[in-house]
């Protein structure tokens, strides 16, 4: 029975759950938006509000407790140094969860989970794309190039496979009727 359990337990010991929602503040704090389970996303957010609340102290005695609980120093540093003075005028509700439909591999419902000024980030144009994509060379542009061999490769070993197993039909067909004729 789940009377008064306040937390979720994920199917997991205590020791993998700390560390799933260790992970789990890591991205958000890293890249200011994730992509989650929707029950993942509403147990971190109870996580990361709480830390993004101590970080605005930015006392030693908040970074020690801080670091005890999300032993990273780049996390610490970001909530304490970045994430802080960035919610400094607001008190709580510094996370928004949107629900992003069901995964497909085994239907979980899906959410992104981000932080409420989180904005997209966009390229300056189309050009410094194609030219970032243009500089993948050495063992990365020999690497794309070998995967799009072997799929075309595939491609025309499944056509051939397909043109056999069709003449093998045909010819079964044809085997078959003549022997339809002759039993008449």
């Amino acid at each position: 029975m789940r009377h008064r359990a306040t937390t979720h337990s994920f199917g997991r010991r205590p020791g993998p759950r700390k560390a799933l929602i260790r992970g789990l503040v890591d991205s958000l704090v890293e890249h200011g938006r994730i992509k989650t389970t929707v029950a993942k996303a509403k147990e971190l957010r109870r996580h990361v509000e709480k830390a993004v609340t101590m970080g605005k102290k930015g006392s030693v005695h908040a970074r020690r407790l801080l670091l005890a609980r999300f032993p990273n120093p780049k996390t610490v540093a970001a909530l304490v140094d970045d994430l802080g003075p960035r919610f400094k005028d607001r008190n709580g509700g510094y996370t928004r969860i949107i629900k992003a439909g069901h995964r497909p591999g085994d239907t979980a419902d899906m959410a992104l989970i981000e932080f409420v000024d989180y904005e997209l980030p966009v390229p300056a144009s189309e050009v410094t794309v194609k030219a970032g994509a243009k500089k993948a060379s050495g063992q990365a542009g020999e690497k794309v190039e070998a995967k799009a061999k072997a799929k075309e490769k595939l491609k025309v070993r499944a056509v051939a496979t397909k043109q056999k197993v069709a003449k093998k039909k045909r010819k079964a067909q044809s085997t078959a009727r003549r022997s339809a004729r002759s039993a008449k």
